[in-house]
């Protein structure tokens, strides 16, 4: 039997695993390059082997990504930290193309599991009077993701064998932290259904259907902008503006999705879709920005542009995390944050695969410029939508008036 962990300190503890194995998958986006130089291959296989990951990982998601809800969150947790773990080896081992795709699915398929069950943990574990496990699932991805490109991008540039360095140590890390889930309470009781919840699905409950068709916009907009980053920025920063590749994209990561992480501190205090309107449209100016950035050949407007885009990119994801989990029950919670995570993982990897090809056809410059005009406009549905269901509600709540007769009478 585990021994009795603090709420608060479970809380936490998973806190920092969310931020491991995010970290742990951000970490390959600056050696992409390096693979490339010694493997030979072009910027439409580059974004299949960024791609691949995140089809991994929905396949995940939609098989397991509600187990949790029935068997416990710790088995999962323990079992997909132990997959992740052998993930990194194989990248370790890797000598080609097939063995990276192989250590990307690998790693997919762990994170595709993990997801659901972190996110739902954060939810069972927060305080009532303090809930921040919408603030840390939010804030997770950004910050997590930052520190592991830049690390690899630090590693690349200082380091003589940087693959070895950083694999090596998340092997060794990951293994640890499987062994420390076993330390934590168990957060859901066991339920029927465990088998069913196998079968491929989206579930989203019916009481958060409506929340969750509003936030689909600016959660396709937001993690498309984060995939087309991971992806590409370094062959931006290298073709578009001439600079070096693994470091300055290791940056530009962390400029925004570093950033993202702040926007959703900053917006903590307000209510969901406030958070969702203020975010999107900085979102969309930070975007703006970017395209500004890739006409001009602008590399000061380039990395201020990303850190607009993380600060609304963060607010609001955060605003949409909060609007769709709202009320949730706790035997739903992994269900529907799988469901949220299949959307933005769609939106994370099949764009930019799309831009990676279309690259090849009519450049990397005018794929992105093209691809930043279509983010803005999907910030900018969000607005939209936010702003016709305020004013629908508004009219569903207004008195209505009584007849003229019956007012005569």
């Amino acid at each position: 039997m585990a021994p009795r962990v603090p709420r608060t300190t479970a809380f936490w503890s998973i806190a920092v695993l969310l931020l491991l194995v995010l970290a742990a998958s951000g970490v390959p986006s600056p050696l992409y390059r390096v693979y490339q130089q010694e493997f030979g291959f072009s910027d439409g296989v580059l974004t299949v082997v960024f791609g691949v990951y995140a089809f991994a990982l929905l396949a995940a998601l939609l098989v397991v990504g509600a187990l949790s809800d029935h068997i416990g969150r710790r088995p999962v947790l323990f079992a997909a930290l132990l997959l992740q773990a052998a993930g990194m080896v194989i990248f370790l081992a890797a000598d080609g193309v097939g063995w990276l795709l192989a250590a990307r699915v690998v790693q997919g398929l762990s994170m595709g599991a993990l997801t659901g069950s972190l996110g739902a943990a954060l939810l069972d574990f927060q305080r009532s009077d303090r809930p921040l496990g919408a603030l840390v699932n939010s804030a997770s991805p950004g910050l997590g993701l930052s520190i592991g490109a830049l690390g690899a991008g630090l590693l690349v540039e200082f380091v003589p064998d940087p693959t070895t360095w950083v694999f090596g140590v998340l092997t060794v890390a990951l293994v640890l932290a499987a062994g420390g889930v076993l330390l934590l309470p168990e957060s859901s009781p066991r339920t029927p259904g465990a088998l069913a919840s196998l079968r491929p699905q989206v579930h989203v409950p019916s009481a958060q259907r409506r929340d969750f068709l509003l936030v689909l916009p600016c959660l396709v907009a937001t993690w498309a902008l984060g995939g087309l980053y991971l992806a590409l920025g370094p062959s931006l920063a290298d073709e578009v503006f001439a600079m070096d590749g693994d470091l300055a994209g290791a940056l530009l990561i962390l400029a925004m999705q570093g950033t993202a992480a702040i926007g959703a501190v900053l917006a903590r205090r307000l209510a969901g879709e406030r958070a969702m309107v203020v975010g999107a449209l900085v979102f969309a100016a930070g975007v703006a920005g970017t395209v500004a950035s890739l006409l001009t050949g602008s590399v000061t407007v380039f990395f201020a542009a990303a850190v607009v885009s993380g600060l609304g990119f963060g607010a609001a994801f955060l605003g949409a995390m909060a609007t769709v989990t709202r009320g949730v029950a706790p035997g739903e919670r992994a269900g529907l944050l799988s469901s949220v995570f299949v959307v933005g993982y769609l939106a994370y990897s099949v764009p930019a695969i799309l831009a990676g090809f279309a690259a090849a056809e009519i450049g990397l410059q005018t794929a992105a410029v093209v691809y930043g005009a279509v983010v803005i406009g999907l910030a900018l549905v969000t607005v939209t939508g936010l702003r016709l269901r305020r004013r629908s509600d508004r009219r569903e709540a207004a008195p209505v008036a009584e007849p003229a007769e019956a007012v005569a009478a």
